[in-house]
């Protein structure tokens, strides 16, 4: 049996399996960080002369479906969340 751990969610916690909630907060990780690039490359059409809205769309969505693009962003975001867990839980090792 998996193991369950809280998930906590506007106005609920709920019991979810441990695998889950590490895949959402994975999805979550990668949507932040397409929401910046795509925030990056909008800002960046507008300020270039003779840029438009659609310029910086167009550079996003050509960028992010990329495969390689998408793999760094769920690799870095797997790591990221490995190293957070492995800390904390030499932490509280530590202070036993």
């Amino acid at each position: 049996m998996s193991e369950k751990t809280m998930l906590v969610v506007p106005g609920k916690k709920l019991t979810v399996p441990r695998v889950l909630k590490r895949t959402l907060q994975v999805l979550a990780a990668v949507a932040l960080t397409s929401c910046v690039a795509l925030a990056i490359l909008i800002g960046n059409g507008l300020l270039v002369p003779k840029g438009r809205l659609l310029q910086g769309w167009d550079a996003w969505v050509a960028f992010i479906n990329r495969t390689d693009i998408l793999a760094t962003m769920v690799l870095t975001a797997l790591v990221t969340l490995w190293f957070v867990y492995w800390q904390r839980d030499h932490e509280r090792g530590d202070r036993k």
